[in-house]
């Protein structure tokens, strides 16, 4: 029996198991893997302390923070994903994809999200064969070829900047009148000589024979339809909670986040805490997460020495 049991290796729960070992909680660390979503940007300018990062080598250096404290307080348990959680009593049972079980007195869920799939015709019949939602995995396989990228966000203008060291050129579509990135990154993005940013350019079809050969967009403005030739499409337009575990425990907004108590990230169910991507959280940051797993861990500890 842990005292703690906490789903996920990104930010959050990379952060929550150094406190926890630093707290002397008896606690298991279940993750697929380290990193987070970050893990396949090419450049983190934003984690404080260090001022350029590749997302790889912070899930490595996160894993080695935490493996640096664990010692024989926090097993880690990677490769495994949790795709049950259950109470009994006053304490909890998470259930692996493999059938492995761990009981724990309490849970920090930080389980994070996942990529948003587009939700158009052709995109599913060309997922894989054109269209990716990687661009770090598959950017490379699109060198001096014409490709788009669907979204407004940070997420898509850093994976603009990124295909743009190879591509032929890179179109931007962003249904919003605007784009929702920092400024600084659009600008900066927007300056180089290959690149194209359309707004109120919702995106409405995948075409292609056996791989991708157009994107079609719609103006909102007027209505009106046009394709895009392009041999790449690189999808941004959001993530998904990683929260079907506990969708019949704790209470989930409308987006299917967990909610929680901002000041102590308490959930609707006694015991179980959420950080991270995977809750309502406002803003969703790398330093954010860590900081929000941080303050929940910080209420498991006085929570669990009060009892």
């Amino acid at each position: 029996m842990y005292d703690l049991i906490i789903i996920g290796g990104g930010p959050a729960g990379a952060a929550a198991g150094v406190y926890a070992s630093r707290k002397r909680l008896k606690t298991v660390l279940i993750t697929d893997e380290f990193g987070g979503q970050s893990k396949v940007s090419e450049d983190i300018q934003n984690w404080i302390g260090t001022v350029s990062i590749t997302g790889k080598e912070l899930a490595e250096n996160m894993k080695k923070h935490l493996h640096a404290y664990a010692e024989d307080v926090v097993d880690i348990v990677e490769g495994e994903k949790i795709e049950e959680l259950t109470q009994t009593g006053e304490s909890f049972t998470a259930v692996t994809k493999n059938g492995k079980k761990y009981n724990g007195k309490n849970v920090l869920i930080a389980s994070g999200a996942h990529r948003k799939k587009l939700p158009v015709p052709g995109a599913e019949e060309f997922d894989n064969k054109g269209l990716t939602y990687c661009a770090s995995c598959d950017g490379p396989l699109f060198a001096g070829q014409d490709v788009a990228v669907v979204g407004g966000g940070n997420a898509a203008f850093e994976t603009a900047a990124q295909l743009l060291a190879y591509a032929k050129s890179v179109t931007l579509l962003c249904r919003k009148p605007e784009f929702k990135a920092d400024p600084v990154t659009v600008k900066r993005v927007l300056a180089h000589p290959k690149m194209k940013g359309m707004t109120n350019a919702e995106t409405v079809g995948v075409k292609g024979d056996t791989f991708v050969n157009a994107v079609t967009y719609k103006d909102v403005k007027t209505g009106k339809t046009h394709d895009i030739p392009v041999k790449g499409i690189f999808v941004e337009i959001g993530v998904v909670p990683s929260t079907d575990m506990v969708k019949d425990l704790v209470e989930l907004d409308n987006y299917k986040r967990i909610i929680t108590n901002p000041k102590n990230q308490q959930t609707s169910l006694s015991g179980i805490w959420a950080a991270g991507d995977v809750t309502d959280e406002l803003y969703h940051q790398n330093n954010i997460a860590a900081g929000d797993a941080v303050k929940a861990v910080e209420d498991i500890y006085q929570q669990h020495t009060a009892r």
